[in-house]
């Protein structure tokens, strides 16, 4: 194995996802890799209750904006400026599969959340990643 080369860091924009660049970053310097930064806006759209509700297109604009605001900003606090960042919607698990089918990831890095109880028996993102991902995918444990 001659290493990883290009990482793709799935980040959720929560408290955590520094912890997780961290990670990536950190494996990066190892095998002198390339980093992309990916999050996914996940819009479910709420029904129609009146006029007064924004139109769909207006409010999924202005999530993406806000996502790609809090993710330079997690960048630049990652010293990661540099790296390319993408904001995609849809479903966050084909997105991230299908973001590193495109850039020709070898790794996958993402957070992973403790499960209790009935959480165990749902389908989680990670788990879901890990057997449709075109590479590895590292789970970054998070309490």
């Amino acid at each position: 194995m001659n290493g990883y080369k290009k990482i793709l860091l799935a980040v959720d924009l929560s408290d955590n996802s520094r912890l997780v660049g961290e990670r990536a970053k950190a494996i990066a310097k190892c095998y002198d890799a390339d980093i992309t930064l990916l999050h996914v806006v996940e819009y479910v759209p709420v029904e129609p209750m009146g006029e007064a509700l924004l139109p769909t297109v207006q409010i999924e604009s202005e999530l993406v904006d806000r996502a790609r605001t809090k993710l330079a900003e997690l960048a630049e606090t990652l010293a990661l400026s540099q790296a390319p960042r993408l904001v995609e919607t849809g479903s966050i698990k084909a997105e991230i599969v299908r973001a590193a089918q495109k850039l020709g990831a070898d790794l996958i890095v993402l957070g992973s959340r403790e499960r209790h109880g009935l959480a165990i028996l749902l389908n989680f993102t990670e788990d879901t990643i890990l057997h449709a991902a075109p590479c590895d995918v590292l789970a970054v444990r998070i309490t």
